[in-house]
């Protein structure tokens, strides 16, 4: 039921939401909408084999959701592990790829890219990625985007730079994850508890069913 529900919030994103896409230039199919339906779409299936091979008492379907269990298990505590290890070189590679991504900025056929970027930046009161003068590159003129404005107006990111946001976008948005960090890792703990109590019964069913199995040959 959780992965139906993700799923169909990933389409309902997609459908509705289908201009807003990634800040990423090279990574352009990593938005919101898709990672829920990749998510949703998961664990919609691996949910499935645990329920049928339950009602069934199925060895085969028990073990299949055991093992695909016990893998992401295993890949979701790596990715945490790598994440910490490469933490300084994860933060130079996106910044440098955000920063690729600002050239694409109001270009023909970058038009979730470009949404992106108004509502990061106006919502986190922020200005290019690690300083407002990263658009001076993209327009090659001391501009930005009308999204860094302290006051909205038509083509007010050609007016006096005292009237932008000048804090960088990137830690604008490092800083709103540490402010939430104890709510990731109480959504990271419970996520973590579920999928251990899963491999607990999906194994004891298994075994149930081995001995069950053995009782009646």
């Amino acid at each position: 039921l959780g992965g139906c529900g993700i799923l169909g919030v990933g389409v309902w994103l997609s459908v509705t939401q289908g201009n807003f896409a990634t800040l990423s230039s090279s990574l352009p199919s990593l938005s919101a909408a898709n990672l829920l339906i990749a998510v949703g779409t998961i664990i919609m299936v691996i949910g499935c084999l645990g329920c049928v091979g339950a009602v069934k008492e199925s060895r085969p379907l028990l073990l299949t959701f055991f093992i695909l269990l016990l893998l992401i298990f295993f890949l979701e505590i790596l990715s945490i592990m790598l994440f910490f290890i490469y933490q300084d070189k994860i933060d130079h590679y996106a910044q440098r790829d955000l920063k690729k991504g600002l050239q694409l900025f109001g270009t023909e056929g970058n038009v979730g890219l470009t949404n992106a970027w108004m509502i990061v930046q106006t919502d986190f009161r922020c200005c290019g990625v690690t300083n407002h003068t990263d658009w001076f590159e993209v327009y090659n003129a001391t501009r930005v985007p009308d999204s860094c404005c302290l006051e909205y107006s038509d083509n007010c990111g050609q007016d006096n730079p005292g009237t932008w946001w000048t804090a960088p976008c990137y830690e604008r948005v490092k800083d709103w994850l540490n402010e939430n960090l104890v709510a990731l890792w109480i959504f990271a703990l419970c996520t973590a508890l579920t999928q251990i109590l899963g491999l607990v019964f999906s194994m004891t069913m298994f075994c149930q069913a081995v001995k069950v199995e053995t009782f009646y040959a």
